[in-house]
């Protein structure tokens, strides 16, 4: 039997070492298949993000929605008018948002823009009168004529690449709204199923599965579930926070550009832990350009509100809310940044919280079953659960004791003289 579940194991290891292999050397063909694949299911996958958000507003409203009535037709209307409502509210938010933030935006990058040259001019002035550098002679070597030739040519050569350019985007631009459309209406479909799509996972888990693995693989979706819904609210609402206090505090002291950069460091907010400084550099650049002393008190007053806001907001509106370490946060920032840009960012800390919970739990969890151990059995010999293989383990388990055994063997040779005596009898008897 042994030698059975061996051979087995040794099968398993070799086809999965085969097939690491053929992955190996069919690299590009998988790629480009995972591509078309990703292609295909894009507007499913977009349809449960939009279903996952939605949901969080969802689960609010029913709870508003007349949550004790007994009336058949408002029971009946809930699950309908919830989610009619959750989708204004949401489209209300992005209009507002459109509104408000998205013009002063563009205001803020329209002087950007315009106060740049101006203050290069100002910098090479600077630099000249200070003897460091003489943009004058430099610019004096410069062809212009040619310049401008090379730039024709390139220009001329480019509009060609201009249309095609134009082209690709005008259709990667629909495809977009097809998509959003196909996965808002996929989105719409789960959120009317979602008990009944939950109940049918859980059914075929328990088919399928050990109960053991089905109540863990619950566990994580919980986590996750927790975690993120807790990371997208309290990051909108400290991002709202951050960005009407740093307008209000501008307008107070007097600060240029106080709705722009309040919208601009509210936006940059969204990011953690960097992008609240992000927003305070393009804010200071924007200031600079028109009173530089009042660019330094800005930076004072942002240093400021950004200890009022990681001290006293964070903490209570998010830290708490996704439990992981300011570490941890600047850790998956910056890897997340690194491997997915913007989007990294943004989804990394949640994962990495939900990582974070479910290996702290796994730990407890061991070391309560290890101090138990401890407490039943202090003196015993056998090795502490979770240590070594499982052979040995069970080998260990089933390992009588010496006091077991010196019992065992007092217990054989008594049965064992019994016998022996039993049989004299027998014999005596026929001898007889």
């Amino acid at each position: 039997m042994q030698k059975r579940g061996t051979e087995k194991a040794v099968l398993i290891y070799i086809c999965l070492a085969a097939f690491l292999i053929l992955c190996i050397v069919k690299i590009d063909a998988i790629a480009a298949g995972a591509g078309k694949l990703w292609n295909v299911i894009l507007p499913l996958v977009l349809g449960m993000g939009i279903a996952y958000v939605l949901n969080i507003v969802l689960v609010r409203v029913e709870r508003l929605y007349f949550p004790r009535s007994r009336n058949r037709l408002i029971r009946s209307t809930r699950r309908g008018a919830g989610i009619v409502i959750s989708m204004l509210l949401v489209l209300a938010l992005f209009t507002l948002v459109g509104r408000l933030v998205i013009p002063e935006l563009g205001k803020a990058f329209g002087v950007i823009g315009r106060s740049i040259p101006p203050f290069l001019e100002q910098a090479a002035d600077w630099l000249e009168k200070s003897g460091t550098f003489n943009a004058s002679e430099y610019l004096r070597d410069v062809d212009w004529n040619s310049m401008m030739d090379k730039i024709m040519a390139v220009a001329q050569s480019g509009i060609s690449g201009i249309l095609n350019s134009t082209i690709s985007v005008v259709g990667s631009v629909v495809g977009t709204v097809i998509n959003f459309f196909i996965g808002l209406i996929f989105g719409i479909y789960i959120l009317v199923n979602k008990e009944r799509l939950s109940s049918q996972a859980k059914r075929i888990l328990s088919a399928y599965l050990k109960e053991r693995t089905v109540k863990r693989i619950a566990r994580i979706i919980r986590t996750a579930d927790e975690t993120f819904s807790s990371f997208i609210i309290g990051q909108c609402t400290e991002a709202v926070i951050l960005g009407t206090l740093c307008s209000v505090g501008m307008l107070i002291f007097d600060f240029p550009y106080a709705v722009m950069i309040g919208s601009f460091i509210g936006v940059t907010a969204l990011i953690p832990v960097v992008g609240a400084y992000l927003g305070a550099g393009v804010g200071a650049f924007m200031i600079l350009t028109v009173d530089p002393l009042k660019a330094v008190l800005f930076l004072i007053f942002i240093v400021v509100l950004q200890q009022l806001e990681g001290n006293l907001i964070y903490p209570r509106v998010v830290g708490s809310s996704i439990g992981l370490p300011g570490m941890w946060v600047l850790a998956a920032v910056t890897v997340g940044g690194g491997l997915m840009g913007i989007g990294g960012m943004l989804f990394g800390v949640p994962l990495t919280a939900t990582l974070y919970k479910l290996f702290r739990s796994d730990v407890n969890r061991r070391n309560e079953k290890k101090d138990r151990w401890k407490e039943r059995a202090p003196e015993s010999k056998l090795p502490p659960p979770g240590n070594g293989s499982r052979e040995e383990g069970k080998a260990a388990a089933g390992k009588p004791s010496p006091e077991r055994s010196a019992a065992s063997d007092r217990r054989r040779r008594t049965e064992a003289g019994r016998e022996m005596s039993a049989d004299r009898r027998k014999n005596n008897g026929k001898e007889r």
